[in-house]
Formats: C-alpha cells, sequence, structure tokens
C-alpha cells in the first residue's frame, strides 16, 4: 500500500535488533495457544555489568574488530487520525488498521469502509511479493479479557478471509491469531489510547529485489 498524502506525521528511528524468521505454518482461522507477536519477546538474560579491564574481553594482538552495521532500521508512518499506521523495516512491513475503520463497535463485520482498506493492503502485499501473511487482532483492555481475546480472533479472521479473496494466491501462507488487550501500543487509560490499540495488524516479509 503506498503511503498517501493522508499518511502526515512519520516518525523514523533506527533499532538494532537480530532478525529471526517467526512465520507459523497456513492456518485458516485464528489459533488457539498464541505465541509472542514478533518484537515483544523478552530478552535473553538481564543486562550484566562489564568490566572492561577484563583480559578476555581484549582484542588479540593482531586482530581487529569488524565493521559496524545497522541490522535493521525501523520506520513508522502513521495518518494524522491515527486511522491507519505502516511499519517498515530491512526485512518486513506492518500495516495496522484500527478497528473502527473496519468494524462496528464491539464486532467483527466488516463495515463499508472495509474491504477497500483491506484492498490497499493486498496491493502491497503483491508488490512484495510476499507468500507468508501474519494477520494479529488486539483490543483495548475495556470489559473481560477473555472476550477481547475472542472479539481480536473474530476480527483478524475477517480480515484474512478478504485478503484470501483478494489475492485468490494458493501460493501464500497465513497466520492468523487474537490477542486481545495484550501488547498495546498506547495507553490504556484515555479513549485516544485505547482507540490506538483496538486494531488489526497484516505483516509480510519485504521483497528482497
Amino acid at each position: 500500500m503506498t503511503p498517501t498524502p493522508r499518511l502526515a506525521l512519520a516518525l523514523t528511528t533506527a533499532t538494532l535488533m537480530l532478525a529471526t524468521n517467526l512465520y507459523g505454518a497456513a492456518t485458516a482461522h485464528a489459533a488457539d495457544d498464541p505465541v509472542d507477536p514478533p518484537g515483544t519477546e523478552a530478552s535473553a538474560s538481564a543486562p550484566v555489568e562489564v568490566d572492561s579491564n577484563d583480559p578476555d574481553l581484549k582484542i588479540p594482538d593482531g586482530a581487529t574488530l569488524a565493521q559496524a552495521k545497522v541490522l535493521d532500521i525501523k520506520s513508522v508512518v502513521e495518518e494524522q487520525s491515527g486511522d491507519e499506521r505502516r511499519e517498515d523495516t530491512n526485512t518486513s512491513v506492518t500495516l495496522a488498521l484500527q478497528a473502527e475503520v473496519l468494524f462496528g463497535k464491539d464486532s467483527s463485520k466488516l463495515g463499508a469502509e472495509a474491504k477497500s482498506r483491506i484492498a490497499g493492503i493486498a496491493e502491497e502485499i503483491k508488490t512484495q511479493n510476499a507468500t507468508r501473511v501474519r494477520v494479529f487482532g488486539f483490543t483495548d483492555n475495556l470489559g473481560s479479557s477473555a472476550h477481547g481475546d475472542v472479539l481480536s480472533k473474530k476480527r483478524a479472521n475477517a480480515v484474512q478471509d478478504v485478503l484470501v479473496q483478494t489475492l485468490n494466491d494458493s501460493g501464500i501462507t497465513y497466520e492468523v491469531r487474537g490477542y486481545g488487550e495484550d501488547y498495546p501500543i498506547a495507553d490504556n487509560s484515555t479513549e485516544a489510547g485505547r482507540k490506538k490499540n483496538r486494531r488489526v495488524e497484516v505483516s509480510f516479509p519485504r521483497s528482497e529485489a
């Protein structure tokens, strides 16, 4: 999906991260045993103090350090209204739509504008020649956690169904999950924050071409 003039607010940050492949097997509906979304995994171990005088940390005579490089750069572009959000890294694209753009209140039935929005995401998937697509649903923290889990799964399934119909490509596999109120991207104590957290994210690898 090509950024439009409506994408007015841009925030670009550089981050160092290891690129890992966390795509699962094809599935038609949201899994009942979701794993953590990419980027939310806990660190392998807590930071430790480093003794700069430790002889084991010294470079042997004649050795040199490898050239420094940035492993990944993340660019985040969000519509001024907040209805749509795009994250680009060197390896992947993530497109997030607010639930209000796609669904009625507390509903998983797609609204009038939904199919055109999802069609735009489908075009980006085609542009990137992606064969693995993840569709993740999220809610705010209002209501019970169990209700949020079920609703987010149904919404992710609804978006995936439209992607399948639009792309009509049997070579694409999907991972579809619902996370409910887990992994908020904004403060749930305000309605503006909760609105951002009610979303469906579609992510896929960036083309190497």
